[in-house]
């Protein structure tokens, strides 16, 4: 056991930890604590303690706890206990019973999340043209 916890590869934010600015990591990230900034990442775990105040891109999210801005992922997960205010871009979503989600889903093409290094700020809401229709694509923040 001792020797598995080396052959783990991850970061852990622990629950009384808050961490102003942006946070990049390899691999999984398990935040119990609390994020003001934005978090780039393999895998990524909300617990339900924690908060993200920024936004979020990884190949996998997990949200169990506070998001509060866009989530770019692969494959995103809103768990039973997950409070997310802020726009998704993914390719698949998963919403369990009990999860509140205030935003816009926007299901992406299939590619790898982190071979795309734009601003996590982009707006995924659509504002309508002044001639009453939709612009064909997101515009950056």
């Amino acid at each position: 056991m001792f020797m598995r916890m080396f052959k783990r590869r991850g970061t852990i934010i622990a629950e009384g930890l808050k961490i102003v600015g942006s946070v990049t990591a390899e691999g999984l990230v398990e935040v119990n604590g609390h994020i003001e900034g934005d978090l780039h990442c393999t895998s990524l775990v909300v617990s339900p303690k924690a908060s993200i105040s920024g936004g979020v891109e990884a190949d996998r999210v997990v949200v169990n706890g506070r998001v509060e801005g866009p989530i770019r992922g692969g494959e995103v997960v809103l768990k039973s206990r997950a409070h997310v205010v802020g726009d998704i871009q993914h390719q698949s979503l998963a919403v369990e019973a009990g999860a509140y989600f205030d935003g816009r889903s926007v299901r992406s093409p299939v590619t790898n999340v982190r071979q795309h290094p734009e601003k996590l700020g982009l707006k995924l809401r659509r504002e309508p043209a002044p001639n009453g229709r939709e612009p064909a694509a997101a515009s950056a923040a």
